[in-house]
């Protein structure tokens, strides 16, 4: 990224006032301190800082940005720097702060009534998980790193996750937002409510814009009935093919008892198997694909088993899948889970792995895998693709391993000629090269031939009028 022309490196002077708001003990100075941030768990992406700042509380993050603004210093957010397309790291220069909301994990507000808690942008995904379980409510968002992501950073991507199918992705679970500006004022936006229809609805511009328009410290989140019946299913495959009609026939039947339904290939399971602890295979029988999905209920009822059970029947009386089980224990569902948690982890220990998060309509998911699959044979012949993911909604992780034997740093040289083939044939079939994860710095570059031009431009307005000084996050997104 080349510097900005508003934005200059920090002063001593500068630096010493952020040092004061947060107080020294919470500022990190230190090159090794402060590494931990500076890189993403892929590895992909090193960058350096002027420091790192760890503020407690709204006004604190007010405090900075204020001062940063008026110094025109670059500021990169960070959560639980779980992202996968290297938005929450810095850039090499080490002019930039990074300002981390890992201590402010105030839940603020539970409010069974409405069905709602509200809750700092620092409090890990988990613990999220965990704070609405003791009161009696599901807050559905689950992710692989939910032990390490944090409600701040999962707004800001507008995480996705296994249960998008029935309660939406991060942006359909916030109903107020408390935002920090560019200038330090701040957006005082923590409503509860279903129904506000007076204008703009500015929350969805800051959820999903990876901190290049303001900086979330607290978020007002939906809460659900927790789930009392829990059916978690497996089926095999022969032919991909038959995966979409089998999904339409759970869907229409299940409706909102259908809380996922994933796709595993099995390459993918062979290498949670090898790599991973406590997992088995999940059918006496190997097949090429299978399906993973789970329906839930809030009512002690027999209705979520009966209706797998008849959905499985038919499924394979129709030939849409070849066998089937259904977990008979709750360690058999972690189990059967963990063959999916783990499926992006495990690759690490295959060697290099050149990563796509893309989504295409759901009937179209088999033909992009086929094209995808060949154009990665005739690029890398010998490469080993692995697609997995979210089949309900479209959204397909494709990721490819490196052939055995070969070079890794020679296989991942092909990452950006890859993921431009990749995501040609997403765009041809109506598509998105980016479902959950975000632009980031991985595919800020890209967003021009995926996007509509008007679009980017309106884009490139807003930021300007939210940022007009470029100090949040930039060079990301856009």
């Amino acid at each position: 990224m080349s510097e900005s022309p508003k934005l200059r490196p920090p002063s001593r002077d500068t630096i010493a006032a952020l040092v004061r708001i947060v107080g020294e003990e919470h500022a990190i100075t230190d090159e090794a301190d402060m590494a931990p941030y500076l890189t993403e768990w892929r590895d992909r992406y090193r960058g350096k800082a002027a420091l790192v700042l760890k503020p407690g509380s709204t006004e604190e993050v007010a405090a900075i940005l204020a001062c940063a603004n008026a110094a025109r210093i670059a500021i990169v957010p960070q959560g639980g720097n779980t992202g996968l397309v290297g938005g929450q790291i810095p850039f090499e220069s080490g002019h930039e702060v990074v300002v981390s909301l890992e201590r402010m994990t105030h839940v603020r507000d539970i409010d069974l009534a409405s069905n709602t808690m509200t809750v700092e942008a620092g409090l890990v995904l988990a613990v999220a998980q965990q704070v609405a379980d003791s009161a009696g409510r599901l807050f559905p968002l689950s992710l692989a790193s939910e032990g390490s992501a944090q409600i701040g950073g999962v707004l800001a991507t507008n995480a996705g996750g296994m249960a998008v199918l029935a309660y939406g992705s991060a942006r359909d679970l916030a109903l107020g937002l408390e935002v920090v500006m560019a200038d330090g004022r701040v957006w005082h936006g923590l409503r509860s409510l279903r129904k506000d229809n007076t204008g703009y609805d500015l929350k969805d511009l800051f959820i999903g814009s990876e901190g290049t328009l303001g900086i979330i410290t607290a978020a007002v989140l939906r809460l659900f009935p927790k789930s009392v019946e829990r059916v978690t299913c497996i089926a095999g495959i022969k032919e991909l093919e038959r995966a979409p009609a089998f999904f339409a026939r759970v869907y229409e039947r299940a409706g909102p008892m259908l809380t996922a339904f994933e796709i595993l290939p099995r390459l993918g399971v062979e290498f949670v198997l090898k790599h991973g602890s406590r997992t088995r295979d999940p059918l006496s029988t190997p097949y090429p694909w299978y399906l993973l999905f789970e329906f839930s209920s809030p009512r002690e009822s027999d209705e979520p088993r009966t209706i797998a059970e008849g959905l499985l029947g038919e499924g394979i009386e129709a030939d849409e899948i070849a066998d089937a089980a259904i977990a008979g224990s709750l360690t058999q569902t972690q189990e059967l889970w963990r063959l999916r948690e783990l499926m992006s982890e495990m690759q690490k220990h295959e060697g290099g792995s050149i990563k796509h998060d893309v989504s295409v309509p759901v009937a179209r998911v088999p033909e992009f895998i086929v094209r995808a699959n060949q154009l990665v044979e005739l690029m890398i012949p010998g490469a080993r693709p692995v697609p997995f993911g979210h089949l309900g909604d479209g959204n397909i992780h494709y990721n490819v391993s490196q052939p055995p034997g070969m070079d890794k740093a020679v296989f991942l040289a092909n990452w950006e000629a890859l993921n431009a083939a990749v995501h040609e044939i997403v765009l041809d079939l109506g598509g998105s090269i980016s479902a959950e994860h975000g632009i980031g710095r991985m595919k800020r570059d890209l967003l021009p031939h995926a996007k509509d031009a008007v679009a980017l431009e309106l884009m490139h307005k807003i930021k300007a009028s939210f940022d007009p000084n470029g100090i949040l996050n930039p060079g990301k997104l856009l």
